[in-house]
């Protein structure tokens, strides 16, 4: 399902960045909040888009690991849609900040990153998915607040709530108990 370590990617514009990094990132621009900021928007961007290639990534591998039954390889498939609607409409933004959008990385390496090898029941895959759709719920939860252009707040406000549903459905599909307090992400 989706890809896991979300690591480096701003420095260069070419490394994947951890979920921990982009918060890390919007910290230090945090002080900046909504401020005009066209470098530091791309850098988020680019960010967000690298994750967004590492669902797409991580729902193919899933897909093509023959651990998912039928209607869950549905929902995985129709996830990665939702995740190449998001790289799509990211991808535009880059462009018309006039940024370069950063490329995916190979699926070898996403599958490395992954450790697809280690995946070993519809359980796993499903596991491995809700844990990445929280970090990116949590990602773009997070930048929100740092973008500078307000069309960027709403790009980043509708794919969170996409990742927040991908959650729910996995985490409801997993078992998992409703929680008992909010807030749920953020």
């Amino acid at each position: 399902m989706m890809i896991g370590t979300r690591r480096g990617i701003i420095s260069g514009g070419a490394r994947t960045l951890s979920a921990a990094g982009l918060f890390a990132l919007m910290g230090a621009a945090g002080s900046a909040r909504a401020a005009a900021n066209p470098s530091q928007d791309l850098a988020l961007l680019n960010a967000a888009l690298a994750l967004e290639h590492e669902g797409i990534a991580a729902y193919q591998l899933g897909a093509e690991s023959k651990l998912l039954q039928a209607p869950v390889l549905q929902v995985a498939v129709t996830f990665q849609g939702h995740h190449k609607q998001h790289r799509d409409d990211l991808v535009a933004a880059i462009k018309r900040l006039g940024g370069a959008p950063v490329a995916a990385k190979s699926e070898a390496d996403y599958a490395k990153e992954l450790n697809a090898a280690s995946l070993k029941s519809q359980t796993d895959v499903l596991k491995l998915a809700l844990k990445l759709e929280r970090g990116a719920t949590n990602a773009y939860i997070g930048i929100i607040p740092t973008l500078g252009a307000s069309d960027l707040h709403t790009l980043a406000a509708r794919t969170a709530c996409d990742e927040a549903f991908h959650t729910a459905i996995l985490a409801n599909a997993l078992g998992e108990a409703i929680p008992q307090k909010a807030p749920l992400f953020g």
